[in-house]
């Protein structure tokens, strides 16, 4: 197969260009090594794939594991469109549309576990899912695994919309006899018309609620995020309600769920996505989000007190949750390389 680069070499770059350095540079040396249905992937060369966490806000990680830059899935809410611009791609389709694989990824973790002292939870998938489509070719997070199973001591939570977790469950066991491990994975809504338009390409829910079942039966802790929850869109009472229900079905082992947070790359997305869909609540969310990109803080109130309640009326745990909370939230850059 021809191998055709993405961009041209930083040394090659016109003078009026500027140097690109870092991460872009990287990107821009890239090999495409698949075209077609309007998404490329390329390599990526890497120098480092365990990131510590630097962030303001208390997150429930301190290193995260991306095994790809970009993903397929294409979101309407996705909040990560902004990490394609470190590597000078700007348009926020780009980031669905040109998937970076990470070379080398299971000898860089090799190496760089010994800087995780025990206590320190790991995040796999903060800003991208390590099992979207290019996983089942390219098996980045299958080798990642590979080498957990190797150590011990380790606390582990895989954030997924994918049902392809379950080809991975006797390596996620092999994880789970000498570490802490929870596989969280996200549906939005059971509605599936409704997921298909905000998750265009994700697998259908009730098929990541079938993996949820089958984790657990193999013996590895799954459970639910239902994150972003959408104001007016899937935070009706009777639609969440109608998700614990589907969760505590399949044996989830917790449920919790996290509001929208809009950053303007998103935004850009997510708003024209609303004008054609949801027209009625486009000056809704303009008010919303015009100065800020989380909700007030009584509306996160109201969504965990009705979380409680509904975890208790359909008798699932969230005992997991606090351990486990290594979803797709606002993280910083140094998390993402």
């Amino acid at each position: 197969m021809a191998m055709l680069p993405l961009l041209p070499d930083a040394e090659s770059q016109p003078e009026s260009q500027p140097k690109l350095i870092g991460i872009a540079r990287l990107a821009a040396a890239g090999e495409s090594v698949r075209e077609g249905h309007n998404v490329e992937y390329f390599t990526l060369g890497t120098r480092s794939l365990l990131s510590r966490v630097v962030s303001a806000r208390q997150l429930p990680f301190t290193w995260a594991i991306n095994p790809y830059r970009g993903c397929e899935f294409a979101c309407k809410y996705c909040y990560a469109r902004y990490t394609h611009e470190f590597m000078e791609l700007r348009d926020g389709m780009d980031f669905e549309r040109k998937i970076f694989i990470k070379q080398h990824a299971a000898g860089l973790l090799r190496s760089e576990l010994k800087k995780v002292k025990r206590g320190e939870p790991i995040a796999i998938g903060t800003a991208t899912d390590p099992y979207q489509p290019a996983e089942r070719r390219f098996e980045v997070t299958r080798a990642i695994l590979e080498e957990l199973a190797k150590h011990s001591g380790l606390e582990i939570g895989i954030v997924t919309k994918s049902n392809l977790v379950t080809r991975d469950a006797e390596i996620l066991r092999r994880v789970s006899e000498q570490n802490r491990i929870f596989v969280n994975v996200t549906v939005t809504t059971v509605d599936i018309e409704l997921a298909r338009k905000l998750e265009p390409r994700a697998p259908r829910p009730d098929l990541r609620l079938e993996a949820v079942r089958q984790l657990n039966l193999a013996g590895v802790n799954a459970g639910v995020i239902c994150a972003p929850v959408l104001p007016d869109i899937t935070d009706h009472p009777r639609d969440l309600e109608a998700l614990v229900k589907a969760a505590s079905d399949v044996g989830a082992k917790y449920i919790y769920a996290n509001p929208l947070f809009l950053k303007p790359c998103s935004a850009a997305v997510f708003m024209p996505f609303l004008a054609e869909h949801f027209p009625a609540l486009v000056d809704g969310y303009r008010k919303r989000y015009e100065s800020r990109a989380f909700l007030p803080k009584g509306y996160s109130e109201r969504l965990s007190q009705l979380m409680s309640a509904l975890r208790q009326k359909y008798k699932i745990g969230n005992e997991h949750a606090r351990r486990s909370r290594s979803a797709h939230i606002e993280v910083s850059q140094m998390d993402l390389f």
